[in-house]
């Protein structure tokens, strides 16, 4: 928001106010409850329409993050078994004697190559050239592979024993007692685009809702913008109100932007029953991401240091909060940071309402946590905000 606009509001609305104290005439109780908003709306549409006419702010705002959806739901669309690599050294019957049908039915799954020295074959393996090696040992068939991707590693058990168990049936007639069902676990679970809309949206959020109160506040602050507004008769809480408001505002823009883009055809997230609870979860969700923002602002002096401080902030949050891939996985010490950042409960909250089928009851406890934060941040913040510079 320029200082012309920002001055211009806050005369307009001091002048208003100063009106209605003097000279105005006494209305009925709505018509006064009208009143005390009226700045808030002035103040707030004030806002919205500087943000909107600034092009570098809405695309930063609300195209910047939309191409990243593209690009990662893009990247990850297929999740299909990953095709993997098997090196097969010398002579293994089993595959040797393949049909022209059972090769074409494996090459779907594996690309085998052959080779006649071991040695040589296990070190490519070590190295991650191939991601298995089968050879043959009398009737054993014998598969060596890295533990470095456990899931290329089972997608090579499950094609190996499909093969044979073909061999044993053609060889004895009979179906072996017991037989073996691959299945790929995440084709059950979430999707990529299931979490990658969740942590993405969130990710959007936090950047701008930190970025813009911080920077705002210190701009503010340097322009004496909040002196002239300490010495008018606005109230801070009408500033803050229609800061607020207009943050809000972007967010749910924002959300109905991921959800337009992530439930396309060809992205294909399917929302459950109680997605709409999205809505208050990212109202309520921005309120600390907010708080952080107006701290940031409130310890810092200039546009420079208040930008890489919430840089500083948001980035690694976003990494440890889930935003950029799925926390399953990772070491204890990382989980056990995220639980102390408020962007991985609107990441989690988002992605159970949204895909896993969640109801009220399940981000009921992240929505009282988040307005918890919230209060305890703008306590400090109120302990160490300054109007004028230091």
């Amino acid at each position: 928001m320029s200082v012309e606009e920002t001055t211009t509001a806050t005369a307009t609305v001091a002048q208003e106010k100063h009106a209605a104290a003097g000279g105005g005439r006494p209305g009925r109780g709505d018509d006064a409850g009208d009143e005390r908003l009226r700045p808030v709306v002035q103040l707030a549409r004030t806002m919205i329409l500087s943000t909107v006419r600034d092009k570098g702010t809405v695309f930063f705002l609300l195209i910047f993050p939309i191409l990243f959806l593209l690009l990662f739901g893009s990247l990850f669309k297929t999740t299909g078994t990953s095709h993997i690599k098997v090196v097969q050294v010398g002579e293994v019957r089993v595959l040797d004697e393949l049909s022209a049908e059972q090769r074409e039915q494996v090459t779907k799954a594996a690309t085998i190559t052959r080779v006649d020295d071991e040695k040589d074959a296990l070190r490519q393996v070590r190295e991650g050239d191939y991601d298995a090696m089968v050879k043959q040992d009398g009737t054993t068939v014998v598969l060596r592979y890295s533990a470095a991707d456990s899931v290329k590693g089972a997608s090579a058990r499950a094609a190996l024993n499909a093969v044979l168990e073909q061999a044993n049936l053609a060889a004895t007639g009979r179906p072996a007692t017991y037989s073996l069902e691959a299945r790929q676990v995440q084709d059950e679970s979430v999707k990529p685009i299931q979490y990658l809309t969740p942590g993405l949206l969130g990710w959007a959020i936090a950047s701008s809702s930190v970025f813009s109160a911080a920077l705002t506040l210190v701009t503010m602050r340097r322009r004496k913008i909040l002196q002239r507004m300490r010495l008018s008769p606005i109230r801070s809480w009408e500033v803050v109100a229609a800061r607020v408001a207009m943050t809000m505002l972007m967010v749910l823009v924002q959300t109905a932007l991921f959800l337009l883009v992530a439930t396309l055809p060809y992205f294909g997230l399917q929302l459950t029953g109680n997605w709409w609870l999205v809505i208050p979860l990212v109202m309520i969700g921005t309120l600390p991401l907010m708080s952080l923002g107006l701290l940031i602002g409130s310890v810092t002096q200039t546009e420079e240091s208040a930008g890489g401080l919430a840089q500083l902030l948001v980035l690694p949050m976003s990494f440890l909060s889930g935003s950029f891939f799925t926390l399953d996985g990772t070491p204890d010490w990382v989980q056990a940071v995220s639980y102390l950042m408020p962007l991985r409960y609107l990441v989690k909250g988002s992605e159970e309402v949204l895909s896993r089928g969640g109801g009220l009851t399940d981000v009921l406890p992240t929505m009282g946590g988040m307005l918890l934060f919230t209060a305890v941040v703008v306590g400090l913040t109120l302990r160490l905000f300054k109007w004028t510079e230091r």
